[in-house]
């Protein structure tokens, strides 16, 4: 699926390379979930989860996050804790590619991820955890349409101190009434 600027794909083996240029890089794990990058990953440990990733589950399903322009491998999007009787599920995003980071590429992938999950999964709830220390992505997802759900008081510890993880989330309702929102 395409949007403005970039597209999902299913991953391929050919993107453990440019994943393996940024997956031990803490400027970028840092915004992400400690017990998947609270040690080095190793080439062999990237490799089992693009093979799982392209073989998606009744829970999970995992895309690479392409540019449009000239096909560069930037990242990952994908939808996990998937609840198909609720019709919910958890949204995750990296932009592991920190030169594309505040261009609208992460904004961008999310808007495909909504439209996936509204128009082809027909879920109605998606819901998602980001660090309060991490504004960028906070102002990424408002932009999409996210609110503000909750907080889960010290829920992330970094660099010798806790963070807040905030809980943001849009059901699809609220997305469609949004004016304009042409997602």
């Amino acid at each position: 699926m395409e949007g403005k600027l970039v597209r999902l794909r299913a991953y391929e083996k050919s993107d453990l390379d440019a994943v393996m240029k940024w997956v031990n890089d803490e400027e970028v794990t840092q915004f992400l979930r400690d017990e998947l990058f609270a040690y080095p990953v190793s080439s062999a440990q990237e490799e089992r989860f693009i093979e799982h990733a392209s073989m998606p589950s009744q829970t999970t399903r995992a895309f690479a996050i392409e540019t449009l322009a000239d096909r560069t491998y930037i990242g990952g999007v994908g939808l996990g804790d998937i609840e198909w009787i609720l019709r919910s599920a958890e949204a995750g995003i990296v932009v592991g590619r920190k030169d594309y980071w505040g261009k609208g590429y992460g904004s961008d992938a999310m808007k495909v991820l909504m439209r996936l999950a509204f128009d082809r999964m027909n879920l109605h709830r998606l819901w998602l955890r980001v660090y309060d220390f991490n504004h960028r992505a906070i102002a990424s997802y408002e932009k999409c349409g996210f609110q503000r759900w909750g907080v889960l008081r010290d829920g992330k510890f970094i660099r010798g101190r806790y963070h807040d993880t905030i809980v943001m989330g849009i059901l699809e309702s609220e997305l469609r009434a949004i004016p304009g929102r042409g997602y």
